[in-house]
């Protein structure tokens, strides 16, 4: 029989198991890199520096754009599926094992571009397979303790997942991934006969997310069961449209629910959109290699380890709608220097010859962007538990998964758009700052204690 403890441990295992694919995939060291390899891959081509920088920006955010809409489709009929059967487990195995196999691929990516595009695939497919299988993760919280204490579950669960990203991060930084020169963050060459010059260390990133994945899942799936009452029969796909039909038809006449949920479509997206672009601004904008933007990843990482953390005690102290505007503010600032930012100068005030000042600002606003990003979804989760019934918590926890994605592909549509209009990386990035206060002001009319308070 697993304790309740053990629950709680092999639940927030999935966090420590799936957080390399965002840290090092999507942000600090797949993505720069594929960046890089795109940008030069353009150029070869034919395409000027400046224009071959924004095609590989904007051939990454139209695959996030695709990726997003899957996700928007799939979200909904997979969570009223899934909490009509009572069945996650499956689900699970086969996203899981989905993941892994495409983390695994990105390997075939050459630095002379061969295999661009087949790792531009496998790696948003694995992308849509480790978030479904995420959202699937959130509706087990509401039966892992009180609503009083899930602020605390929740911000130490994201905590404790990004220390997960911080270690792996070390270790991809120490040991495997490479500079200019070949060698790796302390001076080494990549182990195991890695070939630095084929930036061998670097794409192992790939394999490196997969055994991951596939080691730290074994809690997971050893302490975290279906807790069926009784015997369901598998539904029709007719029941599941119908229970969807009456959830929505539900959300709309509880204004605070409906207000909580599209105001998390705006800024869900685009903190999503901050991790998936920080690593590429910074290799196409601020021209960091690999290494840099690892350091800047450890930076991020520890921030949201540590301030996850503390948003969680926040969070059950005063509750999670401060908390939740608080990021929000922290994170449109951050968005305003990511656009008023470049090498040269900043909101139009030039810096010196060389200097570092504009490397110091961002790795501050990795410091923000991780921190406040964790705390934000923490404290967003604990929200959604202020708006569930007991009897429908998996059930509301599924059509929060659909709000987290329903508009996963506008931040990515918006920032293509923007920069291929403008040509400049730091505008695209205007949509993010938009989306942020647009989240914001739907958060005027959400209620601190949610359902509750009816």
């Amino acid at each position: 029989m697993t304790t309740a403890r053990k629950r709680i441990w092999g639940w927030m295992f999935f966090d420590w198991a799936q957080q390399p694919y965002a840290t090092l995939g999507l942000t600090f060291i797949f993505a720069p890199y594929f960046a890089a390899v795109a940008s030069e891959a353009f150029m070869a081509g034919g395409a000027s520096e400046r224009a071959a920088s924004a095609s590989a920006q904007s051939l990454w955010s139209s695959a996030q754009t695709i990726a997003g809409l899957v996700i928007a489709f799939s979200a909904p009929l997979l969570g009223a599926y899934a909490d009509a059967s009572g069945r996650k487990r499956p689900w699970f195995v086969g996203f899981i094992g989905t993941a892994v196999l495409c983390a695994a691929g990105l390997w075939f990516l050459q630095p002379d571009g061969t295999g661009l595009y087949l790792a531009l695939a496998l790696f948003w497919i694995g992308f849509v397979a480790s978030e479904s299988a995420f959202n699937l993760n959130n509706a087990i919280l509401p039966t892992l303790g009180q609503n009083e204490t899930m602020g605390r579950l929740s911000g130490g669960a994201i905590a404790f997942g990004y220390w997960g990203g911080v270690l792996s991060l070390f270790v991809m930084l120490l040991f495997f991934a490479e500079n200019e020169s070949g060698t790796t963050l302390i001076g080494l060459a990549p182990p195991f006969g890695l070939d630095a010059e084929a930036r061998e260390g670097t794409r192992f990133v790939g394999p490196f997310i997969a055994l991951w994945f596939a080691l730290f899942a074994i809690p997971f799936f050893a302490w975290t069961e279906d807790r069926i009452a009784t015997k369901l029969a598998r539904p029709s796909l007719g029941t599941v449209l119908a229970r969807l039909k009456t959830t929505l038809k539900g959300v709309i006449a509880r204004p605070s629910y409906r207000s909580f949920l599209l105001a998390s479509m705006f800024y869900r997206d685009a903190m999503t959109a901050l991790y998936a672009y920080g690593g590429v601004y910074a290799k196409l904008v601020l021209g960091w290699e690999i290494i840099e933007i690892g350091v800047f990843g450890i930076i991020a990482a520890l921030a949201a380890a540590i301030l996850s953390w503390v948003g969680g005690l926040a969070d059950q102290r005063f509750g999670p709608k401060p908390v939740i505007r608080a990021n929000i503010w922290c994170l449109i600032v951050v968005g305003s220097v990511i656009v008023g930012m470049s090498r040269e100068a900043l909101f139009g005030i030039p810096f010196g010859e060389n200097s570092r000042t504009p490397d110091v600002i961002f790795y501050i606003c990795g410091a923000i962007i991780g921190g406040a990003g964790g705390s934000l979804y923490a404290a967003s989760r604990t929200m959604m538990v202020r708006h569930c019934s007991a009897e429908h918590a998996a059930e509301a926890f599924g059509l929060f998964a659909l709000a987290g994605r329903a508009t996963a592909f506008l931040a990515p549509a918006l920032i293509t758009v923007f920069t291929i209009a403008t040509e400049s990386n730091q505008l695209g990035f205007i949509p993010v700052i938009l989306l942020f206060m647009g989240g914001l002001i739907l958060l005027r009319w959400v209620h601190p204690d949610g359902d509750r308070a009816a």
